[in-house]
């Protein structure tokens, strides 16, 4: 329950979302008394097309989370496992043509096929599962594994799918339960670079200690920071995918999955 009420939770408070509401409504207004209501919901929502989609107020939000943490010192030791966050898959094309399919987040496919040839001996586990709520679920772990085990020649025997995961807390505790990490190990982490200060809080409080491989970067560095949209749907597609990152740090320190509102790196 309460992952369907996060989810129609975001639906709302999303931009895109916020601006279709706003819209319908000033627009259902203009039919009685309460024009100047209408005409204010009407005017917000081209404010919020405006603030949020040409100029970079996306990109402000979602820096300090690029920024937060470094690639893992790869030179330590050798790596015993490379954990992927799903998300880079679009299962349901890849479940309905058995085809490769993949998003805007590729990286963290393309990234983890790179470091499974640099590490031969690593496992590789990919986790994610259903996260539909409208539509017939379709497994993300199912999906990525099409393209990983074409990518990877040896994937076949040391890739193991998590495919329960709906959100990043199951990430982190499905994954331990599955690979049972034992003390001295290395594990890296694999996700988009401004999902990872959530994914390393929540692995830390689920006790899997792993090592953050930033990938996904959606910004060249904070020179980006006086760049405006080419595209409205690019500057809110940002704005979106920050303020879902933001809203869920919150929810996760709230909700005792994190220990830090903003996890920190560490030695």
């Amino acid at each position: 329950m309460l992952y369907v009420a996060s989810k129609i939770f975001w639906f709302c408070v999303q931009p895109s979302g916020a601006l279709l509401i706003l819209l319908f409504a000033g627009t259902a207004l203009l039919w009685t008394r309460h024009q100047k209501a209408a005409r204010a919901l009407i005017l917000a929502s081209a404010g919020l097309l405006l603030v949020g989609g040409v100029l970079p107020l996306g990109t402000w939000i979602i820096l300090p989370l690029e920024e937060r943490f470094a690639r893992a010192d790869l030179s330590k030791g050798d790596v015993d496992g490379i954990i992927v966050l799903g998300g880079a898959e679009d299962s349901r094309v890849a479940t309905g043509r058995h085809v490769h399919a993949l998003n805007e987040s590729a990286e963290r496919i393309t990234e983890a096929a790179a470091l499974a040839r640099d590490y031969p001996k690593a496992k590789i586990v990919y986790s994610g599962g259903a996260s539909e709520i409208l539509r017939g679920p379709t497994i993300g772990a199912d999906a990525a594994a099409i393209t990983l085990r074409d990518l990877i020649a040896d994937g076949g025997d040391r890739l193991l799918l998590e495919r329960k995961a709906r959100n990043t807390w199951e990430n982190a505790v499905y994954t331990k339960a599955l690979v049972k990490p034992k003390p001295g190990e290395r594990w890296l982490l694999v996700t988009s670079a401004w999902h990872m200060p959530r994914a390393m809080g929540a692995f830390r409080k689920a006790g899997f200690p792993v090592e953050p491989w930033p990938v996904d970067y959606r910004t060249a560095g904070p020179g980006d920071a006086v760049r405006l949209f080419d595209a409205p749907s690019e500057g809110l597609r940002r704005l979106e995918a920050a303020l879902h990152e933001w809203i869920g740090l919150v929810a996760y320190r709230v909700l005792g999955r994190s220990d830090e509102l903003l996890p920190s790196p560490r030695p």
